[in-house]
Parts: structure tokens; C-alpha cells; sequence
């Protein structure tokens, strides 16, 4: 039987070399700035299948090493050394993503031409970057080029320096939109065992699953979302929440919501969890008013901070687009093909909205059970819903549901489903951001899963335990 600590100590090397191996591998494959490669360095383009194999060998590495991480995380409970193991990994998967180009999207290159719009007085939710023109607009996909703004400002008022330093130093924007990124799991990273031990669960299985996650690790550091800060501020908040320091928890997730609008559903939760802390008559309609003017309050002032004025409200569409990928949209599709004298588009629509019939039915039972769930649990479940029948699915938008039930969840069955999830979404997404131009890329993702499971074997067969007989 393996050494709990040996098989965490094996894993942790193990996912260590998978991300290096993504790292290396995207400055061929990843999504570099177009004009100047990255930090200097230029793959030549005969090398580009051979950096396409090496990200997807790193991600099976690293994935399956988060796999065998957890398994023996799971081992050692019974003689539990609190979270530190787990920050330790999370430090070390994340170190080489650090210093990688932006991978698996080129969105920060939005953030990035959106920041320095704003930079130079122009109006991000009524054009989209190519009336900035130059070589940092040019870097954003055609599809996003004459695309406003979904963003709330407050991260607009964050991506607003950044954007300026991109403007005149590319790189250097690059790496200042990847510490924004980084912040934003840091906050995570502190407030998630705070979050896990108030709704009574192991804050290193919450660690493992909500953070040290290698879905969190690409896409949050190596594509450098603002999901990142979104999601920090929300657990910030619903960590203060259960601390029971309600006003805080408002502050905190109400700014969230002003970097991504679906945060915004934390605010129900933070009511109910007010809620349940107040005597006295009408708890939920005090503590639901008195979270709804705070909310108010902070949205004005950040507002008014940025100078964006509140065409970010009606810019909140933007993402919604009959080419979007997800589930109603494939449904759609398929109607369309099924039944010939249905379009295409009118099957969309359709599906869309049994989407957003879906999503309220989940929404309604999660309140109606709330008090069984916990107030966390059931937001998890409402954001997950947003994100299974909503009209885009990214696989960076997962994260939105996992972040709340890595903390709340106790049923192994969902941990595991959302795990297998994590696992399916890692490998959905090219690292250059781009669909796949042909058979020819799937084929090499596929060598590079099927060499890094290879390595993994071997590592696997050189950690195991030897009987005595043959040691000797």
C-alpha cells in the first residue's frame, strides 16, 4: 500500500513537470502576441505540432497528477497537517504558468485593448477595440473586434493602467493582466478554507478541488481570465458571510459582480445567510433590503469611480451570439438538422429559452431547500445551472458553480462529477484559443494525452511500494 505523504510528495513532482511541459509547449501552440512572440522567443512554425503535443502531454500529467494528488490527500486524513501540503502544490503547478504566454484564449488581449480604450477617453460599451486601432487591438480576435464590453467597472477601473502599459509595452501588459489574474486566486486561495470550515467541510478537499484544480490553473493563470477575480471576491464574501460579518459580505460580492454579473447571485445567499442571523420579526425581507441597498450603494460608487456611466447594463448581451457553444445551442443545431423545415437560428431561440426555464426551476428548488443545502450549496447549484443551459459555455465558466460547492459539498458523488468535469472541459479548448483548423490538430492533442499518460504510468510504477523480495 502506497505512503500517503510519498504518493502526494510523487503527485506534486509529477503535475509540477505537466505544467512546465504546458508552459514550454505554448510558446509554440499557445496564444503568444501575434506580432512579437513572447519574451523574445519565436517557435518556428515546422515545431508548432511538436509544441501542440508537448501542452496536451503536460495537461494529462498535470491532470492526472491532480487525480492521484487527491487520492492520497484523501489517504492521509486521517492524520490531517491542515492546508499548507495543498498551497505548497498549488504554488508549484502554478509557478510555471506564470512565466507562459497566455494560453488556451487570447481574452486578455480584450481586457487588455478594453483597459487602454478607456485609457484614451473612448466609450468600451458602445465600440469594440478597433476603434482603438494599433498593434494591441490588432492582437484581439476578429470576432470580439467590434464587440463592447460585457465587463462591469470595476474591473474596467483595474484593466485601466494595465490596458495603458499594453498600449506601449505589450509584454508588460501581458504580465500585469496575469497579476491581476493571480490576485484574484490569491483572494480565492485565502478565503476558500475559511468558506469550507463555516459550512462544515475539510478545507484541504476544498483547496484541491476549488483551486489547486488544473482548470483553475490554466485558464485563471495561464489564460489570465477575470474569472479570477470575480471568483476571489465572491468566495471573499461568502467566507465573510458565514463569519458572520454580513456587511463585509455584501461589499465583497457585490464587487464581484462588478467584474462578471453573474456574482451577483451570491448576493441571495449572503441575504439568506443574514438572514438567518437576525432576531425579530421579517428576517428575510430586513436582511434582503438591507442587502439590496448596500449592493446599490457600492455599484454607485464604483460607478461613478470608473467613469463608465451604466452602459455596462445593457452591454451585459454582449457574449449572447447564435455561434456560441453550449448546450442549448447544440440542441438547436440539432433540431435544425432533425427537422428540416426548422432554421437553425429559431431552434436556438428556442432552446434558449428552456434554458432559462431550466435554470429558474434549478433556482427555485435550490431556494426551496436552502435551508437543507446550506445557503453555499445552493448557490453552487444556481450558478452551475447558469452555466449548463446558458446561452455560451467557456470552460473557464465551470468554475463559477465549482467554487461554491468545492466549499459547501459533501456528497463524494457530485465532487466526483464535478472533478470528471473539470477533466472533460481541461481538454475541450485548443491552447491556442482557436477551433481546430482540421483532423490534423485533434490528432496531435490526442499523441500528447496518450504520451503523458504513458509518463504518468511509468511514474506511477516507479513510486509503488516494492516487497521486500524484490528489493533484494
Amino acid at each position: 500500500m502506497e505512503d500517503p505523504r510519498r504518493g502526494q510528495a510523487t503527485a506534486r513532482a509529477v503535475g509540477t513537470a505537466g505544467s512546465a511541459a504546458v508552459a514550454a509547449g505554448g510558446l509554440g501552440a499557445g496564444a503568444p502576441p501575434v506580432s512579437r512572440g513572447w519574451a523574445g522567443v519565436e517557435v518556428a512554425p515546422g515545431l508548432a505540432g511538436a509544441a501542440l503535443v508537448c501542452v496536451y502531454a503536460g495537461l494529462a500529467l498535470l491532470l492526472l497528477a491532480w487525480w492521484w494528488y487527491g487520492r492520497a490527500l484523501r489517504a492521509a486524513a486521517r492524520r490531517p497537517r491542515g492546508v499548507r501540503p495543498v498551497l505548497v502544490t498549488l504554488a508549484l503547478w502554478a509557478a510555471p504558468m506564470l512565466l507562459a504566454p497566455p494560453l488556451f484564449s487570447r481574452d486578455v488581449y480584450s481586457y487588455l485593448a478594453q483597459g487602454a480604450m478607456l485609457a484614451a477617453g473612448l466609450d468600451v460599451y458602445e465600440s469594440g477595440p478597433s476603434v482603438l486601432g494599433g498593434p494591441l487591438a490588432a492582437e484581439v480576435p476578429a470576432v470580439w473586434q467590434h464587440t463592447p464590453s460585457p465587463y462591469g467597472p470595476l474591473f474596467l477601473l483595474a484593466a485601466q493602467p494595465v490596458g495603458a502599459l499594453a498600449a506601449g509595452h505589450l509584454g508588460l501588459g501581458l504580465l500585469a493582466g496575469r497579476l491581476l489574474a493571480v490576485a484574484g486566486l490569491a483572494l480565492l486561495v485565502a478565503a476558500l478554507p475559511v468558506l469550507a470550515r463555516g459550512c462544515g467541510r475539510d478545507p484541504a478537499a476544498a483547496l484541491w478541488l476549488g483551486a489547486a484544480n488544473p482548470l483553475v490553473l490554466v485558464h485563471l493563470v495561464g489564460g489570465a481570465h477575470n474569472d479570477a477575480l470575480m471568483l476571489g471576491l465572491l468566495a471573499a464574501g461568502l467566507a465573510a458571510a458565514v463569519r458572520r460579518r454580513p456587511v463585509l459580505a455584501v461589499l465583497l460580492v457585490a464587487a464581484a459582480a462588478l467584474i462578471k454579473a453573474p456574482a451577483a447571485l451570491g448576493l441571495v445567499a449572503v441575504a439568506a445567510l443574514w438572514a438567518a442571523q437576525l432576531r425579530g420579526r421579517w428576517p428575510l425581507p430586513r436582511a434582503a433590503a438591507a442587502t439590496l441597498a448596500a449592493a446599490a450603494a457600492v455599484t454607485a460608487a464604483m460607478t461613478a469611480l470608473a467613469g463608465t456611466g451604466y452602459g455596462w447594463i445593457g452591454a451585459l448581451r454582449t457574449t449572447v451570439s447564435p455561434h456560441n457553444w453550449s448546450l442549448t445551442s447544440t440542441l438547436g443545431r440539432l433540431t435544425a438538422l432533425v427537422a428540416d423545415a426548422v432554421r437553425a437560428e429559431d431552434a436556438i431561440a428556442a432552446w434558449r429559452w428552456a434554458g432559462m426555464l431550466a435554470t429558474v426551476v434549478v433556482a427555485a428548488l435550490a431556494w426551496a431547500y436552502r435551508e437543507r443545502l446550506g445557503a453555499v450549496h445552493a448557490l453552487g447549484l444556481v450558478l452551475l445551472a447558469v452555466v449548463v443551459f446558458g446561452p455560451a459555455l467557456r470552460p473557464w465558466y465551470l468554475l463559477w458553480g465549482l467554487v461554491p460547492l468545492a466549499a459547501a459539498a459533501g456528497d463524494p458523488r457530485l465532487r466526483r462529477a464535478l472533478a470528471a468535469a473539470c477533466a472533460v472541459l481541461l481538454l475541450a479548448v485548443l491552447p491556442s484559443g482557436f477551433a481546430p483548423d482540421g483532423p490534423g490538430a485533434l490528432g496531435l492533442a490526442a499523441l500528447g494525452v496518450a504520451a503523458g499518460a504513458a509518463l504518468y504510468a511509468a511514474a506511477r510504477w516507479a513510486a509503488a511500494p516494492r516487497p521486500a523480495w524484490a528489493l533484494s
